[in-house]
């Protein structure tokens, strides 16, 4: 038993974040890599918001939306990848106790919004694509904002449960966690206490709100792809896809590293494997969003252009 075993051991009071690499001579090259990457998020989901804020003509619901999503991933990437630049340039790379909880409270909490979100994203692509003589009437400023405040909302919460409950497990003896940031797993494999009610928890509770934002997403799609393929003409099937396209790329993308870290049989399970597939949406996914968003939207892109060569004016007049 994992008790027994944690007898008169000394308590935890901070961990050691193992970060990516034990080599000493990879850790500068990583920092410039996750500086670059992580600055190119910020960039990227900072133009993004300003652009749909700046431009008249992208104050609808979807790009309201948009703006949100953007933010959240910005807020995203900055829960996780600071303390990591901070700890490949430092010999000390522990976390309090009370900062580790912290840190696996707003990595849920911000990483869940973004799953709401886009549900609720799907929804606005559907009632515009299937619905589109009712669209301004269903999606109101209301709905919008209530929509939004709505995700906060629901994943404060569920953050709340799981932060909670982590904070309860006792931690003796060994602090070092095989992860360069504190998520639920490898807290679970240092915790001294049985912890399988919380992984029941994690199941029943986690497995709801991932399957009620799959549901919605699908459903939406659903009746999406159903009402394209009764457009007549080749051009109108394309132009109505290319309205979710991004969306749908951006869901794929999210979803697609979300099943690999937590739909997995817990005998495939690898340090190395989480890390890698870690990076993917800590990072790497918030730094591709906006470029799948402005690269496969022609109104975000003229409007890019729109700003660029207005300020670019202002300066040679």
């Amino acid at each position: 038993m994992k008790s027994a075993a944690c007898e008169n051991l000394t308590v935890v009071t901070e961990f050691v974040l193992l970060g990516l690499s034990d080599h000493p001579k990879s850790q500068t090259s990583l920092f410039v890599l996750f500086l670059a990457i992580y600055l190119t998020s910020l960039a990227g989901n900072t133009i993004i918001i300003s652009v749909t804020v700046l431009d008249s003509k992208l104050q609808t619901p979807m790009y309201f939306f948009l703006r949100n999503f953007s933010f959240v991933d910005a807020c995203f990437t900055s829960t996780t990848i600071p303390k990591l630049l901070a700890n490949l340039l430092s010999k000390k790379k522990n976390i309090s106790f009370s900062g580790c909880i912290t840190q696996l409270y707003f990595f849920l909490f911000i990483g869940n919004t973004e799953r709401f979100l886009l549900a609720v994203m799907a929804y606005d692509r559907y009632v515009a694509i299937c619905n589109p003589l009712r669209y301004s009437t269903i999606m109101t400023n209301k709905i919008c904002v209530v929509s939004v405040v709505a995700s906060w909302v629901l994943s404060s919460l569920h953050s709340l449960l799981y932060s909670v409950m982590a904070s309860k497990l006792p931690f003796f003896g060994s602090n070092v966690v095989h992860h360069f940031f504190c998520d639920v797993p490898p807290l679970l494999r240092l915790s001294c206490a049985d912890t399988s009610s919380y992984e029941h928890v994690i199941f029943i509770e986690g497995s709801l709100v991932v399957m009620t934002t799959v549901v919605a997403i699908l459903a939406s799609y659903a009746r999406i792809i159903s009402t394209i393929l009764n457009v007549p003409s080749t051009a109108g099937r394309w132009a109505a896809f290319s309205t979710c396209s991004s969306h749908l790329a951006v869901v794929a993308l999210f979803y697609g590293t979300d099943i690999f870290m937590y739909f997995r049989p817990s005998s495939v399970y690898s340090l190395n494997y989480d890390r890698v597939v870690s990076l993917m949406y800590t990072a790497v996914s918030p730094m591709l969003n906006p470029f799948i968003y402005s690269l496969r939207n022609k109104e975000v892109k003229g409007a890019l252009r729109k700003i660029i060569s207005k300020n670019l004016f202002k300066q040679w007049k």
